[in-house]
């Protein structure tokens, strides 16, 4: 991301932060007027957003931070974490509105639902400008699309309140509302958990989707190359991966190692888009060992 891309960026997260929290007064205010359960909650839900709208800024602004003698490969896991944590404290949240939601079927409260209603479409207003901001960026970066699920997720909150709202002017149908809660708090855990899932993942440093057997094929059709063996690879962030290989090749000058391995550094650049590649040349050593071994040999 370039600097004006990240200014443009900071100035999207400050905006929906200041909106999220002018949304979660109102919500506060027109939930506890109204007595409606699926406002205060989404009240509640929104000011969790602005929480997690700025740590996830935060953790944007860390991660353009240089890497240095403690942080080798930077501090790109930084938007990662934040994406993490964000996603458990939208599942969170959502848990703990089901059960409130259940406690209001065993025991309904009256509703006054033109309060509701209104600060319901004020609350999607708000929400759906917030999620167009945030929707450029979502696709390149985890953090900046747990942020846009956040404010989706609180958009389709108040479409849900809206309507509840309008239930309950006309027909008098209070149980709508504990009732749209769960399905609100159903559709945010279903959207968030793969997100966490993707976190988890590069942060257990899971190897990426490539074709690992194509990749040893490629090396080796370099000239000089012999095998390839003990192959690493994982994710810094979403987008850029590492990988590790040991090479055999022929006995040579350490010159002409040296542009076997810049070949193979481009070709795996260029052909799988990997940024950072580290290649151990060998003559015998490991020559018998697989392509992925279970631990490493000294």
């Amino acid at each position: 991301m370039d600097h004006q891309e990240e200014q443009m960026t900071g100035m999207r997260f400050l905006f929906v932060t200041v909106l999220n929290l002018l949304i979660t007064a109102a919500e506060i205010v027109g939930g506890l007027l109204s007595g409606s359960l699926a406002l205060l909650s989404d009240a509640f839900h929104n000011l969790g957003d602005s929480l997690s709208i700025v740590l996830g800024y935060v953790a944007q602004r860390i991660s353009g931070k240089p890497q240095n003698r403690q942080r080798t490969f930077g501090y790109r896991r930084a938007e990662i974490l934040a994406a993490f944590v964000n996603g458990l404290f939208l599942i969170g949240v959502s848990i703990v509105l089901m059960v409130e939601a259940a406690r209001r079927f065993a025991k309904p409260e009256p509703i006054n639902g033109d309060i509701m209603l209104i600060v319901a479409v004020i609350g999607l207003a708000a929400n759906l400008l917030s999620a167009v901001l945030m929707h450029h960026g979502s696709k390149d970066s985890l953090n900046i699309k747990a942020t846009y699920l956040h404010v989706l997720a609180d958009a389709l909150s108040s479409v849900a309140v809206i309507i509840g709202g309008i239930l309950i002017v006309l027909f008098d149908i209070t149980w709508v509302d504990p009732l749209l809660t769960l399905l609100v708090s159903f559709y945010i855990i279903y959207e968030t958990w793969p997100v966490i899932h993707e976190t988890v993942q590069i942060l257990m440093q899971t190897a990426p989707k490539l074709d690992y057997d194509q990749i040893a094929a490629d090396i080796v059709e370099i000239p000089g190359v012999l095998r390839v063996h003990h192959i690493h690879a994982w994710l810094i962030d979403e987008n850029k991966i590492v990988f590790s290989a040991h090479v055999n090749m022929k006995d040579v000058k350490l010159s002409e190692v040296e542009k076997t391995v810049a070949q193979i550094s481009s070709m795996l650049t260029e052909r799988y888009h990997i940024c950072h590649v580290t290649i151990q040349p060998e003559v015998h050593h490991g020559e018998t060992d697989a392509l992925f071994v279970d631990k490493d040999k000294v």
